[in-house]
């Protein structure tokens, strides 16, 4: 018979405490239960270890017997003995399943794996009894478990961020609409409530969109302010005037004043984008000057740019 070693299947120091030992079970009940892991037999193996590990060492008297039969399991080992030689007979239990026994949270293993002593190890049950623990008791209650959280990511343009807008999503069968709020930005996550993978006997789990805002031609988006480029004619730069500038919600008259430089930046104020959970403030728009040099002269246009260079040298 094969001895197994109940602390390395909790993951757990032999010193452990009680709560370790919970803490260690319950983090491993959930992962590996049925109901999250259909159709998935390692993880069925790998949980019916853990309650048989559980049922052991969760229960004082068990774990005490549990622990003198392990010293004495590695003084045979230790010593170089065959471990076909061990005796077992001494470490049997005499009768059936001990009553009296701690209460294991995902324990209906009968239900789960076919019923039947075939539940646990046949480790368990020369050790502490031939059936499944709990035999002769009220069938001990199937403790509730939440289903997981999912992760979903989902692309918007830039002018949907701003705007705020939805996606209907496919979940389980059934239409979801989700309402992606205005000011979102990558990275950002929407909670759906409910919408995530279904429980055991517990609520179901939580579906989280994380947004990823698409790049834009024009603008470029630094928290919640934007930056553009502004093309202005170059005499419009050395003698004053206006250029139009494009924001999200619209074009916007930009006084440019005389002997603007080329890289010169305007702070247009409140025409960034919405500020997520601070309705009704927004960010900056920053428009950066780029001159607009003529490609091509006429004859008359070269003699004026001439002349012109001509003064300014004086």
């Amino acid at each position: 018979m094969e001895y197994k070693d109940y602390y390395k299947i909790l993951g757990v120091d032999r010193n452990a405490s009680a709560d370790e030992i919970k803490r260690a079970y319950r983090k491993l009940a959930r992962e590996l239960h049925p109901d999250v892991n259909p159709d998935d037999k390692a993880a069925e193996a790998r949980f019916k270890n853990i309650n048989e590990a559980y049922e052991v060492l969760a229960d004082p008297e068990k774990r005490s017997k549990y622990d003198r039969l392990g010293s004495s399991w590695q003084q045979w080992q230790r010593a170089g003995r065959d471990p076909s030689g061990f005796d077992w007979s001494q470490w049997s239990s005499p009768g059936g399943a001990q009553r009296g026994g701690v209460r294991v949270e995902f324990t209906d293993l009968s239900g789960l794996f076919g019923g039947g002593a075939g539940g646990f190890s046949d480790f368990f049950q020369s050790i502490f009894g031939g059936g499944m623990p709990g035999a002769g008791r009220t069938r001990p209650r199937r403790r509730a478990v939440r289903g997981q959280d999912i992760e979903q990511s989902i692309q918007v343009t830039l002018e949907e961020a701003y705007r705020g807008t939805t996606r209907t999503l496919e979940r389980n069968g059934r239409r979801i609409q989700a309402s992606i709020p205005a000011g979102a930005y990558t990275g950002a996550k929407i909670r759906l409530a409910g919408q995530g993978a279904p429980g055991s006997g517990g609520a179901p789990g939580d579906l989280y969109l994380k947004v990823t805002v698409k790049p834009h031609a024009r603008l470029k988006r630094k928290g919640d302010n934007l930056h553009t480029d502004v093309p202005v004619d170059i005499w419009t730069a050395a003698l004053g005037g206006e250029a139009v500038v494009e924001a999200l919600d619209g074009s916007v008259q930009l006084k440019i004043p005389a002997g603007t430089q080329g890289g010169q930046v305007f702070r247009l104020r409140g025409k960034g984008m919405p500020k997520l959970k601070e309705k009704g403030k927004y960010g900056d728009l920053y428009a950066k000057v780029a001159i607009r040099i003529p490609k091509r002269l006429s004859s008359r246009a070269r003699q004026l740019f001439q002349e012109l260079e001509r003064v300014l040298k004086r």
